[in-house]
């Protein structure tokens, strides 16, 4: 999703040198194979979005895969990104780096002030090493690679897996499935009552190529909207925008995760970056996506 976006915004800006891999062509968990890319390719600029991503299910279930792979992605990327010279490298984070109680709003500086949500740690701490490993060879190499840390993210070509997904396109699947079946309710992990902020992928996808132009500190950067809503009421505005009759049952058994993950996003709209897509409207073209093209796993 991500990596598309990106894609998307650098040939609307007229870049039209652009080196891609899928990962069916290219394993990024595979040292040798990512030297044998560097070395062929020799990319001027890098955007780091490729990892190992899911909901609390998906977390809780491979949390040896989630560290292991996003650490192998990373670690190999950055690392020949250094040997062959690159000149810019940008990597992409995750909200959940931040500790589960962090102040609200989160600020940059609160990484590593306190105890991680321990539903997603595994991919938290890989993230984490990530941006260190970024500042690490700024330090000693001084590589200008930069980390930015979005918030979560839905739009086009997201992840629908019923059980591997983020829970934006993860309820978009479920209440449209409701719809076509005509069932009388649609369970909701959770007490509904955890907050969450939202970014539209191509959003974010702006934001990144504004500071690939114009950011070069190792400090990492917060991209979001500074908004954010229940989980509750981001159900009731997909299952309205879906048009599901149903109702909307909240299971508290289940995992809320973090209370509350809002970012502060002062630091990139003093830059002079700010978000354009309003949710409603985002969740509208994400649900016309995946109308159009749709898997069913």
């Amino acid at each position: 999703m991500v990596g598309s976006a990106i894609h998307r915004k650098l040939e609307a800006d007229g870049f039209n040198k652009l080196v891609v891999r899928t990962s069916d062509e290219l394993d990024l968990r595979n040292q040798q194979a990512v030297a044998d890319f560097f070395a062929e390719e020799k990319p001027e600029y890098v955007f780091l979005a490729a990892a190992k991503v899911g909901g609390i299910l998906a977390n809780n279930t491979l949390c040896a895969d989630f560290l292991y792979e996003n650490l192998a992605i990373q670690t190999n990327v950055i690392h020949q990104a250094y040997v062959h010279g690159s000149k810019k490298l940008l990597f992409l984070g995750s909200s959940c780096i931040y500790p589960k109680l962090a102040p609200q709003p989160i600020k940059e500086e609160y990484l590593l002030t306190g105890l991680l949500e321990s539903t997603n740690e595994p991919y938290a701490i890989a993230k984490i090493a990530g941006i260190k490993l970024c500042e690490a060879y700024h330090d000693q190499y001084g590589c200008n690679f930069i980390s930015v840390m979005p918030t979560n993210l839905y739009g086009y070509n997201d992840n629908y897996h019923p059980e591997l997904s983020h829970v934006l396109p993860a309820l978009i699947r479920r209440i449209h499935e409701a719809k076509l079946s005509n069932e009388p309710s649609v369970t909701v992990w959770g007490s509904g009552n955890p907050k969450r902020e939202f970014l539209f992928a191509d959003d974010l996808a702006d934001a990144c190529m504004f500071l690939i132009e114009n950011y070069n500190s190792p400090e990492l950067v917060n991209i979001g909207t500074g908004k954010d809503l229940s989980i509750r009421d981001l159900a009731y505005l997909i299952k309205s925008i879906v048009g599901y009759e149903g109702e909307l049952v909240f299971d508290p058994s289940k995992p809320d995760g973090t209370p509350r993950k809002l970012m502060d996003v002062s630091k990139i709209h003093n830059l002079g970056w700010h978000h354009t897509t309003p949710l409603q409207d985002g969740i509208k073209m994400a649900y016309e996506d995946f109308l159009k093209h749709r898997v069913v796993q």
